[in-house]
């Protein structure tokens, strides 16, 4: 008679993570493999399955995700710089962290090219992250209210739409996480990431988002084909709401970590963006890199960007200091959300590893 193990016991045989045996059996590339319930059974003989995790080429994998919202300091622009430091070519990097994930610009890049066991993303935006899992969990609702959102706000005339925008604003900052009111919150903050003004996301003093409406004529508020193809690529993706430095637990010597804190105002006046109501002044930038080098010390290998001083004044060696043991590199970037659309343009921007 065949005698089977739990996925649990499969992961601990073969030295992988239990998320990853889930995939291989939803896979059917375990010979055998049965479900006894709700549950995975696998046969007790089974030989771990050929490593797969390298670059995806396979029809299934053949969809790229992209963000979902567009977000302040996204780095689309700069993923053909950034996958120049992908680490997962030998085989030893089998996990990812972004701890300041943002509009997730590289999550997706890296999630529609590689297979790894553990993926791990955090923000301390509290509606961003919501956004993620509900996207993640339940996006045939979610897709459902923004198409029922597109289609009044598309039939509107421009005075109707600035009535019904100020409408869905009020409702949105009126709705608490702590409430059955999950989906609806993700659906209005998408919605207003893609009617707002330049896709700013800004809270005032009291957490209230407050970006007025922006200029556009036929904006795309549901993009159903990239939220479900988003949805799929976060199966399994632990999100998470709070601290970076929760992230310490995850991250270990078989990980590769990307840092995007918010960027340091290249001077005093550049701040004009808050996407919580927390700010991250000097004192907490030098914080991340003493992160950055007890993570170093674990092992990880680590990417962290952000502004460079250098721009405004040629003498700021201020990251220069603090990440003096690492490596840095000054790469372009165009500064895109600019309350000033003359003073877009180029600019350098620092891209900083421990390897």
């Amino acid at each position: 008679m065949l005698a089977y193990m739990t996925a649990n016991e499969a992961a601990e045989k073969w030295k992988i993570s239990h998320r990853r045996v889930l995939a291989l059996c939803k896979e059917n590339r375990i010979p055998d493999v049965a479900m006894l319930g709700n549950m995975w059974i696998i046969p007790i003989n089974a030989q771990k399955p050929a490593d797969a995790r390298s670059q995806r080429h396979d029809k299934v994998a053949a969809e790229t995700a992209r963000p979902f919202l567009k977000w302040a300091g996204g780095k689309s622009q700069l993923l053909k710089e950034l996958e120049k430091y992908y680490p997962f070519a030998d085989g030893y990097i089998t996990k990812y962290a972004e701890p300041f994930v943002g509009g997730g610009a590289v999550l997706f890049d890296i999630l529609s090219k590689y297979n790894l066991q553990e993926v791990y993303i955090n923000d301390i935006n509290a509606d961003l992250m919501n956004a993620y899992c509900v996207v993640r969990d339940n996006v045939d609702l979610l897709i459902k209210k923004l198409y029922t959102l597109q289609k009044d706000f598309l039939s509107l005339d421009t005075d109707g739409r600035k009535a019904y925008y100020l409408e869905i604003r009020q409702r949105f900052n009126s709705l608490h996480l702590d409430s059955d009111d999950r989906v609806e919150k993700a659906a209005l903050m998408i919605f207003l990431n893609k009617t707002c003004f330049n896709g700013l996301f800004r809270v005032n003093k009291k957490g209230f988002f407050n970006v007025p409406m922006g200029s556009y004529k036929n904006p795309l508020i549901c993009d159903e084909d990239n939220l479900r193809t988003v949805s799929e690529k976060l199966q399994g993706v632990t999100i998470v709401c709070g601290d970076y430095k929760d992230s310490a637990d995850f991250i270990d010597e078989n990980t590769f970590v990307y840092f995007d804190p918010p960027y340091r105002p290249l001077t005093a006046t550049a701040n004009f963006t808050a996407y919580t109501e927390n700010l991250f002044n000097d004192r907490e930038q030098i914080e991340l890199a003493h992160f950055v080098d007890r993570m170093h010390q674990k092992g990880a290998k680590i990417v962290v960007s952000n502004s460079d001083p250098k721009n405004a004044d040629t003498t700021d060696n201020f990251f220069d200091d603090i990440y003096s043991a690492h490596k840095i590199k000054r790469v372009e970037a165009a500064r895109m959300i600019n309350s000033n659309s003359e003073a877009r343009g180029k600019i350098k921007e620092l891209l900083i590893s421990n390897f």
